[in-house]
This record gives C-alpha cells, structure tokens and sequence, in this order.
C-alpha cells in the first residue's frame, strides 16, 4: 500500500472509532448542551468561549441536533489533525511505520476523548498543529501560502479559543530565541499573522463591547478550579496523557532542539509550557503542542530502529493504549462501567475519578455530565403538564446551570416545553425583557436544600416538587420545584439578582465586590 493511501485510510479509521467504541446510552454532554444552545444565538463571542464552535453547533441544529451530528465535528476535525500531522511524516521521510507510529497517539491517548467531545479542545488542537504545519512547511518550500496558513490558523484558533495565545507567544518566542531570520525577516510572516488578527478582530470587538466577560469567566476558572493546580500535577499530567507514545513525542523534541532548521519547535513547547503554568492552565489545554512532535518524531524512529525495535514501540503503545481507552470513552452503561472501575488499576491511581471538586466518585466527571438530562426534562415538563393553559401562558422555566437549562431547550420540543432560561453563562445575555412578570415559576436547581431557602416563603403555593434520582450523574439531587404567585418582595429581589449578574460579567464587575442579594445566599438559585 503506498504511503498516501495508508495516511487517508488511518484518517478514517481516526474518524469512525469513537463511534464504535461509545456506549449509545450516553447523552449530550453539559458542556455539548451549551454549545447548541449558543448555536440559536449566533453572535461574534459569548460569555464562556469564541464564536467558532457556534458554526459548528448551528450546522448540528441544522441536521436535527442527533448525537451523531453532535460527535461529527471532534471526530472529523481529529482525523484532520492527523492528515496534517501525516502530511509532515511524508514530507520528513516517513513511510508506512512512521505513519502508523504518529497515529497511535490519536487513538492511545487523551485525544480520544478530547476529539470526541463538542468542546473548544479539538479546533484548539487542530489550529495549534495548523500554525505550526504553516511555518514548517515554509522552512523547506519558502512559499509563501505556508506563512499564511499558519496566520489564517492563528486567527481561526483566537476564534476557537483563547489558548490559541499561549502557542502563538511560544512560537514567537522560539523564533526569536532561535534567531530565524528566513521567517522573521519575511514580509508575508507580519501580513499573514496581520491578517489573522483581522479575523479575530470581531471577536475582540465583541468582547470589547461586553465589557470582557472572558475577564469574568477565567475569575470563576480562577477562584473555583485553576487555584488548585500544581505545576507539579501539570508536568506529570503531560506525560499520562500521552505516555503510550512518549518515546515518539520526545524524540520530536530532542530532534528539534539538535536540527537549528527546526529549534523554534522546541523552544515553543518548552516557553507555551511555561506560560501555561505561570498562568495556571489546565493540563489538557497544551494538547495542541504535540501533534506537530509526533510529526518530527516518527520518521526519526522509522529510521533509527531495527524490525525488533518497531515491534517493541508498537507492542508498548498497544498495552498501554487498551488499558487506556475505557478510562476515555465510555464504553459500557454507566452501572457497570462503575463497576469495572472499581477493579481498574489506574482509575484511581492515575486521578481518573477525581472531580472538580479534588474527591474521587464512581465516573469520571466528564461522564457524569453525559447523565440524567432527558429524565429531568421530562419531571420539567410534568410539572408543566399540570398547569392551566393561562399559567402556562405566564411561566417562566428558570434553572440554575447552563446545563440543566441546556437540556430543557434540547429535548424540550419533545415534550412541548417553552424556552427555559438561567443567568449561568451566556444563558444570561438571553433572558427575555419581561422575565419578571411571570406568575408561575418552575426552577430546576441543582441546590439540594433549595426547599430550606426563605423565599420559597415568598410564594402562595409550591404545589409541585421532584427530583433526579442517579447516582452517577452528576445532576444527582437536582430539584424541579414549580412555584405560583411570588410577592413583590420576590420580583423585586429577582430583578436585582439578574442586574447584578449581567454586572458581574463585565471585567469591572468580576474584580469589585458586589452587594449581596438574597436570592444568592446559601447557593439558593446560582
């Protein structure tokens, strides 16, 4: 088989497998929920993300909103990254094995279930990679078209999301430090990234004209999760994540560090790791740094090892990869999948379960989101089943989260159900108008002691109250409570609550301290 032909055929395989390897009974990520919804709102920015996945979420909505129209564009988008990643292995040399060795860590590693989930992750990854294969490629051919991928990629990626920043400053500053006169001095390298910017230009308004609610949104990161991260747990993150292939990754570096042609590559993941730990960055979010690794890596190997060597780094891969894959998708109902955690030797060990909230549970958190949002649409809409059609007609659905709200909107033409709207996230830039001259009230909350608040007392009548009962989702306990007749009192305090939050949003409202309300005391209606 010529080389070529196995590089499209692994790009399917790359494209199909999750597909396989995903339980159908998951449902749409809390995150997915988000993105879709943003969809129906087509802007030039939003409160938690740039606008780019949107396209994507609108093309989803287009197509029905299924779970395969949902899961389509990580996968595809994936197995672009790999055609990129593949196209370099040919260019450096490679044949079949360095082929087959530089796709390994798309179906061994983290990305299986980054390239699987409908979030900003793998259009990061893919421009990353893109930015990089631009000025590579400018290195042999000295065509300018390469410099203006990676521009066009830098200002697709700002549009994807912000990290795309930190890879840009890395490969700045590798340039820099590597003295690369043949790009530095090149007119096209200031146009291109010139014009890159131009595409990101409206976002950059937007947020401009919002007040930078990303100034408020990476507070919350801040204060809620980022705090807790440890540079230490950031470096040996780098090495689980992609450790059935770490032999290929870090020959890449070394190789590029040794070649002055390539140093840049180098001193860019040493300086985009740097500034992400400095800034306390997630670990996953400098995935993007090393498709174009594996790239320089493969053919290295390809050419370095004998016949017993190759079989030794794909047998390695594979053990490692297989123990792998379950802990990234998931691959049976959540039960037994618990189950089979319980006797997994890196569940735990390896931080697999742990949650946001720093305590291991029984499913990784990401599939816990995945969990119970049907079932609590459909108590939503018996409880509004109950009402008369003139309460309906005066009902606002009100949730906590993004995701509750989410999932209403997604499955609520099913059950008949209006808009359901939240002041978490963008949700907030969408409340209606008169979103306080409702008569009824049905809350979807994800406090469990919302009954216990004091204005439950600012109600004539709380005549309905559930809840989602499973122990695997993370919405576990989550209460839907319809309420009929708030007082003035209620109305008042509601419309000061939703005031202060869209203020909060703005970068001069995330860093002053804002009066208290009493609809925010004890976690009541977040």
């Amino acid at each position: 088989m010529k080389p070529t032909r196995l590089l499209y055929l692994l790009a399917l395989l790359k494209l199909i497998l999750p597909f396989f390897l995903q339980n159908p009974v998951w449902g749409p990520h809390r995150d997915e929920l988000l993105y879709l919804a943003e969809a129906r709102h087509m802007a030039w920015g939003y409160m938690e993300a740039p606008p780019l996945l949107s396209v994507c979420a609108w093309l989803t909505n287009l197509l029905g909103g299924a779970m395969w129209a949902i899961k389509i564009w990580p996968s595809l988008f994936g197995a672009l990254t790999y055609i990129l990643v593949g196209r370099l292995v040919l260019h450096f040399g490679g044949r079949w094995f360095a082929l087959v060795l530089a796709w390994m860590p798309f179906v061994t590693g983290v990305w299986l279930r980054m390239q699987f989930l409908f979030q900003p992750n793998f259009l990061d990854i893919f421009f990353w990679t893109a930015m990089a294969y631009g000025l590579i490629r400018f290195k042999h051919s000295e065509k300018s078209i390469h410099l203006y991928i990676a521009g066009i990629s830098f200002g697709l990626g700002m549009l994807a999301k912000y990290t795309m920043a930190f890879y840009a400053a890395g490969l700045l500053a590798g340039l820099l430090l590597a003295w690369d006169k043949k790009i530095l001095t090149n007119r096209h390298f200031y146009y291109a990234f010139g014009l890159g910017f131009l595409l990101f230009l409206p976002n950059l308004l937007w947020e401009a004209g919002h007040g930078f609610p990303v100034v408020y949104h990476m507070k919350t990161l801040e204060d809620n999760q980022l705090q807790y991260l440890s540079p230490w747990t950031f470096l040996t993150d780098q090495i689980l994540y992609n450790v059935a292939t770490i032999f290929t990754w870090v020959t890449g570096i070394v190789w590029a560090a040794r070649m002055k042609q390539y140093r840049f590559i180098a001193w860019a993941f040493v300086v985009t790791l740097a500034l992400l730990m400095i800034g306390h960055g997630k670990s996953y979010y400098s995935q993007g740094i090393y498709p174009v690794l594996f790239a320089l890596g493969a053919p290295r190997l390809e050419a370095w090892a004998n016949k017993w060597w190759k079989l030794g780094m794909m047998a390695f891969s594979l053990f490692i990869g297989i123990r792998l894959v379950p802990l990234l998708l998931p691959f049976k109902a959540p039960a037994p999948l618990a189950e089979y955690y319980v006797h997994h030797p890196l569940a735990r060990k390896a931080g697999f379960l742990r949650w946001e909230d720093l305590r291991d549970h029984s499913l990784p958190q990401d599939f816990a989101d995945m969990l119970s949002w049907e079932a609590m649409t459909a108590k939503v809409a018996k409880a509004y089943a109950s009402l008369d059609s003139t309460e309906k007609a005066h009902t606002l659905i009100f949730c906590d989260n993004y995701g509750e709200a989410g999932a209403v909107n997604y499955f609520g033409p099913k059950y008949h159900l209006p808009p359901a709207y939240s002041d978490n996230a963008s949700f907030l830039y969408w409340m209606p108008t008169d979103y306080d001259r409702f008569e009824v009230l049905l809350l979807v909350t994800d406090d469990t002691h919302e009954m216990q608040n004091k204005f439950i007392k600012d109600f004539q009548s709380v005549p309905f109250v559930d809840s989602i009962a499973n122990p695997y989702a993370r919405e576990d306990g989550s209460l839907i409570i319809l309420m009929k007749g708030p007082d003035d009192a209620f109305r008042q305090a509601f419309r000061e609550k939703i005031d202060l939050d869209k203020l909060k949003t703005t970068a001069q409202g995330a860093v002053q301290n804002m009066k208290p309300n009493p609809l925010d005391k004890g976690g009541s209606m977040h």
